[in-house]
């Protein structure tokens, strides 16, 4: 749920971020003003405001006069996402290895003793939505964001793409098997970065949305199949 914090408007777009993200809200779901300002608590002005935003970031699509739901994810969408991806997650580590001040080099190679030591026991104890592994993922995006400090273009347009490929984890059901051997990935990266070894940083992270976007294809497979069984079974 969403921190009272700021104004209704930013209330009402936090909690229907989170609802579309966590995938509580799936794709294709109806937006409608009066069903999520009951829901909200609160009037349909805030709401709207906040749908626009939505709008904005590509999680909500307007269908036609006063219709809006959330937008849908495919595979073409997945591999589009994952080639902008690579344009910025790749020179964003390139940057990060030759910009961290030693402070920042010593959180990287923290990190990178924290990923070491994720196994499948250690998410066993996580909660089933595995967030204690992904506030170690957001850790590490922070302290990229904090090493480009020089580059606040380039550490927006990463968050924006975060934001969707928070969606694509949800709806691709993560197995603990590759969360392992991404951890793994995230730590090669933050090891490259501590050591201010920029092309080694930016082929970890090569490798690692590789290995990503190749396991969510397949989990977008098996759940599309599974899906094509169940509309088939009489």
């Amino acid at each position: 749920m969403a921190q009272e914090t700021g104004t209704a408007a930013d209330r009402a777009y936090a909690t229907l971020r989170a609802a579309i993200i966590e995938g509580e809200l799936a794709p294709g779901s109806s937006l409608a003003e009066v069903d999520q300002a009951t829901r909200l608590g609160m009037s349909r002005t805030p709401v709207r405001e906040a749908f626009a935003r939505l709008i904005d970031d590509g999680l909500a699509t307007e269908r036609g006069p006063r219709t809006l739901v959330v937008s849908s994810i495919d595979a073409d969408d997945v591999t589009a996402l994952f080639d902008l991806r690579r344009a910025l997650d790749e020179q964003a580590a390139r940057l990060a290895a030759c910009r961290a001040s030693p402070d920042q080099r010593e959180r990287f190679r923290t990190l990178a003793e924290r990923f070491d030591i994720v196994t499948a026991a250690s998410l066993a104890d996580d909660d089933a939505g595995r967030h204690g592994y992904y506030a170690l993922v957001a850790e590490f995006d922070d302290s990229i964001d904090h090493a480009l400090g020089r580059s606040p273009h380039l550490a927006a347009a990463l968050e924006r793409v975060r934001t969707h490929l928070a969606r694509v984890r949800r709806l691709a059901h993560d197995d603990d098997a590759r969360l392992v051997a991404s951890a793994s990935e995230h730590g090669a990266i933050a090891s490259a970065i501590a050591d201010g070894d920029a092309e080694r940083a930016a082929h970890a992270t090569h490798l690692h949305l590789h290995n990503a976007l190749t396991s969510i294809h397949a989990h977008l497979a098996q759940s599309e199949n599974a899906d094509r069984r169940t509309r088939e079974t009489p």
